[in-house]
């Protein structure tokens, strides 16, 4: 008879390691709190009073999403402080779409083994994407399933909520044949596109996470694992001044199939492929796997994160608000009638 008794960590879950992380993050929780937070973490749920005295008929705006393959690319290089921010951008990025400005931000994150100093290094980078875009982290859940993930990896997910007054949602609907369409620049991939960069990267160039990406200036973990970038605060700033008609977040699916989504019916988008700048990432993918053009504007941003319809008149005072504000910006196309009344996207000059 075995006079040992067994333990949940014996079983691979170290709830001591759960509460080492939990005083480790607490910091990086705090340093994005906003005034409407009530309670710090610990509690079974997070507590945000709504400030309604600055909305006339508050609608409340949520999202969710995740990483992806992108993390695939953090275990390679064994470097955790960004793919947070990537989190939060996914989901704060769309809802910014319809003119909510994110309030608060939970985190779900799931791993084989929880190594405290690395959950904390995720988390940092979640409370950094937090503070760009002026939400508040207020709770998450972390869970340790021996077995259910391979030694070193993880995954995880999160959810925002945001507000905006019912009158003020963006939802395309003033979107008008002549709206000229202006890209705002990506930082890269983002977080879409992982798993046909990593198979051209690896497969077809034969490269390694360390390799010095040729023609990109940088190694190949350096250049995928580049944060995507949070529109927030720029959005915010021109929604107060600017006729803004529409919004399109640039995610899976590309430039190709995202725009559409905010169209009017009969209604296209007119795109011109030489009016902007792409990073040269996505030529050297291009011709990596001699990928046709339509896949590429299909699978990738092609340097664009979002894609703002705007009233002719107003489009070259954007772009100039939009430079002041830090984002490079471009006119890259114009609203125009469709001959089938199909809403799609024409590439033009390809």
């Amino acid at each position: 008879m075995n006079d040992r008794h067994a333990t949940y960590k014996d079983a691979g879950v170290d709830i001591a390691a759960g509460n080492s992380f939990v005083n480790m993050i607490k910091p990086l929780v705090k340093a994005t709190s906003r005034p409407e937070v009530l309670a710090d973490i610990g509690g079974f749920g997070g507590l945000f009073a709504l400030n309604t005295t600055k909305y006339k008929n508050p609608v409340l705006v949520s999202g969710t999403d995740g990483v992806g393959t992108k993390l695939k690319i953090a275990f390679m290089a064994d470097r955790h402080d960004t793919v947070g921010i990537d989190l939060v951008a996914m989901c704060v990025n769309d809802i910014i779409v319809q003119g909510a400005e994110p309030l608060f931000f939970l985190d779900y994150l799931a791993t084989g083994k929880l190594l405290p100093e690395k959950a904390a290094d995720i988390v940092k980078g979640i409370a950094e994407g937090c503070k760009q875009a002026g939400c508040a982290l207020i709770g998450g859940e972390t869970a340790e399933m021996p077995g259910f993930y391979a030694d070193g990896e993880y995954d995880i997910a999160g959810f925002t909520v945001g507000v905006v007054d019912r009158e003020a949602i963006i939802d395309g609907s003033c979107i008008s044949v002549g709206n000229r369409l202006i890209g705002i620049a990506s930082s890269g991939l983002h977080s879409n596109g992982y798993s046909l960069a990593r198979k051209l990267i690896f497969e077809q160039m034969g490269l390694s996470i360390d390799s010095e990406l040729p023609g990109s200036g940088g190694s190949v973990a350096d250049v995928l694992l580049a944060p995507t970038r949070i529109y927030v605060r720029s959005i915010l700033n021109l929604i107060k001044d600017f006729s803004i008609n529409g919004i399109a977040h640039i995610t899976g699916g590309g430039l190709l199939e995202n725009i559409p989504r905010v169209l009017p019916k009969g209604c296209q988008a007119d795109l011109h492929l030489n009016s902007w700048t792409r990073p040269p990432l996505f030529d050297i993918l291009r011709d990596a796997g001699n990928v046709e053009l339509s896949e590429m504007y299909r699978t990738f941003n092609m340097g664009i994160g979002m894609v703002l319809a705007v009233p002719e008149s107003q489009a070259e005072d954007v772009i100039d608000r939009l430079k002041g504000l830090g984002e490079q910006a471009w006119i890259i196309g114009e609203v125009s009638l469709c001959s089938d009344g199909h809403e799609r996207v024409e590439l033009m000059g390809a």
